[in-house]
């Protein structure tokens, strides 16, 4: 896995700190929390229970593809040079196994990163190590004017 040059350590766990203070309000919103950002990895955490419900009482799709986005988008923010920014272009996301109440923990995993493009994959499992579901994205670097203010 290619990094750029010029995102060190400090910078890494300041992704963390900002994600899981008043940096991302998503987080707070719905109780995640992104617990470890390393060179094209993360890692977001959730405690699921009957407040993330859809009407069938599951855990709703749209709350694990919250956390999987939120732990690929990490990821990929890793492997970023200082002068560049990026979006989410695609979200794909298969659901294996019904939640009820369960910690989920969320790994993403920089697969290939070009120098436009980058692929990130990321399982879901929970506490007992059953897979409940997996995504994948497709992320577009910006730069110059287009990363301004992002």
């Amino acid at each position: 896995m290619r990094s750029p040059k010029g995102m060190g350590s400090l910078d890494k766990l300041s992704l963390v700190e900002r994600t899981n203070k008043s940096g991302a309000p998503v987080a707070r919103l719905i109780g995640f929390a992104v617990s470890e950002v390393a060179d094209g990895r993360a890692v977001a955490t959730l405690k699921a229970g009957p407040q993330h419900a859809n009407p069938m009482g599951t855990l709703h799709g749209g709350i694990l593809c919250d956390i999987a986005d939120a732990a690929m988008g990490m990821a990929f923010a890793s492997t970023l040079a200082p002068e560049e920014s990026f979006t989410t272009v695609e979200i794909n996301m298969n659901f294996f196994r019904p939640v009820w109440k369960a910690a989920i923990r969320a790994e993403a995993k920089v697969v290939r990163r070009g120098k436009m493009l980058g692929y990130v994959e990321c399982e879901m499992k929970d506490e007992k190590g059953h897979l409940l579901a997996k995504a994948s994205s497709t992320c577009l670097v910006l730069r110059g004017e287009k990363a301004e203010g992002r």
